[in-house]
């Protein structure tokens, strides 16, 4: 998942986006509003970190053109050395979505961003989940917990499969129909080619095992074996 950290305490930005980094997500950094907004615009962002007192330009402008102008869903939590309530208002009748008062603990900062996450996936599409992870049917990702799982089209669509329907043995000619065009069928070990690609992907996660293999029949998802990691 990717982060914009407008921030123009150089310190704290690094700070936050080695913080951040090391949760698995990736981060750009920019330390004025004008360079921060051109970075929300170029790019595509899971969660904007945005400070307000920012040269150039502020964060209450920034936000207030994300929502207004471009229409943005994308979440923002605001950072601020200013505590007054009237501040706090402001930033939310504005747009933003959460507000942290400077100093503050980056693992309260890091959870608030993956709560944030959370909302816009669910708000965004369907979300089918088992244990810790959790698949979006609008834009076809994955995550275990917060961490995006990269898997190709092909992958996702046979996790998506087995999620759906936990516990099912789907042989290959079944996935190969349900997945693949008709008249453009693969070879049948296709299937054996593409699950085994699928568990390395989950590998990392520790939940590789979750994919049984019935013998001589199929595959299937083992819902408590996810659940076990979760």
């Amino acid at each position: 998942m990717k982060l914009l950290v407008i921030e123009d305490e150089e310190k704290l930005a690094k700070n936050i986006a080695n913080f951040m980094e090391g949760e698995n997500f990736s981060v750009d950094m920019a330390l004025d509003g004008e360079e921060g907004l051109d970075l929300a615009l170029s790019s595509s962002y899971d969660c904007i970190i945005l400070d307000i007192l920012l040269p150039g330009m502020d964060g209450f402008e920034i936000c207030s053109f994300l929502r207004n102008e471009m229409k943005s869903d994308i979440p923002i939590i605001l950072l601020t050395a200013l505590g007054e309530v009237e501040n706090k208002i402001k930033g939310l009748n504005i747009g933003a979505d959460d507000y942290l008062s400077k100093p503050f603990d980056l693992r309260e900062l890091l959870a608030r961003v993956k709560a944030l996450i959370r909302r816009n996936q669910l708000k965004r599409g369907v979300t089918i989940s088992c244990g810790k992870l959790r698949m979006n049917t609008k834009n076809q990702k994955a995550y275990y917990e917060d961490k995006f799982i990269e898997l190709s089209k092909k992958e996702y669509l046979i996790l998506e499969l087995f999620m759906k329907n936990p516990g099912t043995v789907f042989t290959r000619e079944e996935i190969i129909d349900r997945l693949w065009e008709t008249g453009n069928e693969p070879r049948s070990n296709i299937v054996d080619v593409y699950v085994r690609y699928l568990r390395k992907k989950l590998e990392p996660f520790g939940i590789d095992h979750c994919i049984e293999t019935a013998q001589g029949k199929g595959y299937r998802l083992n819902e408590e074996k996810v659940k076990d990691e979760g």
